[in-house]
């Protein structure tokens, strides 16, 4: 086993907007709708029970008509500090489903998203993400896997600070 398959990915943005208005982007639904996902998606579907137990789930579309679904289960909502669920794939109904591409990629993923307040009133957003109940073979996907995950984020995280800038 690789001596960091079981390593987190973390990665981090400071946008120029109060704490209170970048916690909001990501617990109104309406919000969400605007920004979640890479870059190439676009939400069709976005339906948020913000509560311990509840759920976000939405739907994506890409340019050329696929469609993924996805969803987050609440663990912890601290506000304005911190959201903890676990994040995974799913169907149209919200059940749970396995990533809709080959490869041993985790089912569900430990997301916490943290926000802090930085000087000049800036928020630092963070993401920590880590496989949950995974294998070996997902942990290791999951290890081998950290560059495109930067990509990723990268593109949502920017698609954030473009939707903060109309804000």
């Amino acid at each position: 086993m690789p001596a960091n398959q079981d390593q987190e990915f973390i990665i981090s943005r400071v946008f120029d907007a109060p704490r209170t208005t970048v916690l909001g982007c990501f617990t109104d639904a309406k919000r969400l709708r605007h920004w979640w996902g890479p870059k190439g998606f676009a939400v069709f579907k976005s339906e948020l029970d913000l509560r311990v137990g509840g759920m976000y789930h939405y739907g994506m579309k890409t340019a050329n008509g696929q469609v993924m679904w996805g969803r987050f289960v609440f663990r912890e909502i601290v506000p304005p500090e911190k959201l903890v669920f676990i994040s995974s794939f799913s169907d149209e109904q919200a059940t749970l489903q396995p990533p809709p591409f080959p490869g041993s990629w985790p089912v569900e993923m430990l997301s916490t998203f943290l926000f802090e307040d930085v000087a000049g009133g800036k928020t630092k957003f963070t993401v920590k993400w880590s496989p949950h109940n995974a294998g070996d073979a997902e942990k290791a996907t999951f290890a081998e896997g950290h560059a495109s995950m930067t990509g990723g984020w990268t593109g949502t995280l920017d698609r954030l600070e473009s939707y903060l800038r109309t804000r």
